[in-house]
């Protein structure tokens, strides 16, 4: 048995959730925060068989896509700020961030 944790962006949330529901997988969702651009993330917890891991990645990938994203770049530290304009810049975001994890024991109460 696996644990698969999967780091997504919100945007690609209820759309992955629907696709694992569709190919039975249970899936435990939780509300997380990048410390990158500090946005919302959702991180799930998929435990499942070591024969069905490669579906649930295959389901990962095909509803979590990369885009791209405008973001303010942080003022610099220290130093004078005031002549410091940030202006956006442009950054990839989304796609998926997974581990897969041995499970030792499982047990449904």
């Amino acid at each position: 048995m696996k644990l698969i944790l999967a780091v997504i962006q919100d945007q690609d949330s209820n759309r992955l959730l629907n696709a694992l529901v569709e190919h039975n997988f249970r899936a435990t969702k939780l509300a997380s925060t990048g410390g990158f651009l500090k946005s919302g993330n959702t991180t799930f917890m998929i435990g499942t068989e070591d024969i069905r891991v490669q579906k649930a990645l295959d389901i990962i990938r095909d509803n979590c896509k990369s885009r791209e994203q405008m973001v303010a770049p942080v003022s610099p530290m220290g130093g004078n700020a005031d002549s410091y304009v940030p202006y956006p810049v442009e950054v990839e975001v989304g796609g998926a961030t997974v581990f897969v994890l041995p499970v030792e024991q499982f047990m449904h109460f």
